[in-house]
């Protein structure tokens, strides 16, 4: 399989990576931008990212494109890591939750482009359809911002509850106007999810997680979110001080190349998709 990926190409899109005599390109160029310690560090959550970013990488050192991965376990430090410099980018969140992430946190940060996009499932080790979800049983939903909402739409969209007309993922469990089962909703850091679904009727859990936890949406899942809908499409963050740097274009190429495409496809079957 031949890599479709050219230097020249992402010089002429970005107008500032020139491919001279020398033949250097931004990838061997050191002390420029974030290229300054010869090396580009990425955060990621465990999991798909993970594996993803790895095969990009690979692809990267064929061009002297040095990437180091650094992987998380929630949704709250990878953001920290790159609003105080410890990352250069980072690729794991929706448009929506750094949007909440900006708000709260006031960090200056910017989505660049898209990469994956991973469906919030409903799990369960006791019933094997939404239908069986019995009066009274515990539910588990991340709590992280907007991925409660996003939860909650989901367990929504499977006819267990019913929320304000019109809401976004800024819905939290004080806003259900109607819950017929008497579900209990419960939060929890999204990571931890799959391990606790012995205590649990159910739970929401992004499918990283539940791929993680050796949990295939298309066979474990009881309700899945449409994993077409590229309003959750996950994206390359940089700190907005950074956007314009040259080497990101690059990195963006290698991302969103026929060889990644197909690497996602065959992989996860579906369980996720390229979003670009």
């Amino acid at each position: 399989m031949k890599r479709k990926i050219s230097l020249l190409t992402t010089a002429a899109a970005i107008g500032t990576i020139l491919v001279g005599c020398s033949g250097e390109t931004a990838a061997s160029k050191e002390g420029t931008g974030l290229l300054d310690d010869g090396v580009l560090t990425i955060g990621v959550t465990a999991g798909p990212h993970e594996d993803i970013l790895n095969e990009v990488k690979a692809i990267a050192a064929e061009d002297g494109l040095e990437i180091e991965i650094v992987a998380f376990n929630d949704f709250v430090q990878p953001n920290t890591a790159l609003a105080e410099g410890e990352l250069d980018l980072n690729s794991f969140q929706t448009s929506p939750f750094l949007e909440t992430v900006i708000e709260e946190s006031g960090y200056e940060l910017e989505k660049l482009a898209p990469t994956i996009s991973i469906p919030m499932g409903i799990y369960s080790e006791k019933y094997t359809d939404v239908a069986e979800i019995k009066e009274g049983d515990v539910i588990g939903i991340p709590n992280s911002p907007t991925q409660e909402g996003r939860a909650l739409q989901l367990f929504e969209d499977a006819g267990l509850i019913t929320l304000p007309e019109g809401s976004g993922q800024e819905v939290t469990t004080s806003d259900i106007l109607d819950n017929p089962l008497k579900l209990e909703f419960v939060t929890s850091e999204a990571a931890q999810l799959p391990a606790q679904l012995q205590d649990l009727g159910a739970a929401g859990i992004n499918s990283n997680f539940a791929l993680d936890a050796g949990l295939n949406p298309k066979e474990s899942g009881l309700f899945i979110e449409n994993v077409e809908d590229l309003s959750q499409a996950n994206y390359i963050v940089s700190r907005t001080e950074d956007k314009e740097d040259e080497v990101i274009a690059q990195f963006v190429e290698y991302y969103q190349s026929d060889e990644i495409k197909q690497f996602i496809e065959e992989e996860f079957q579906g369980a996720l998709v390229p979003a670009w």
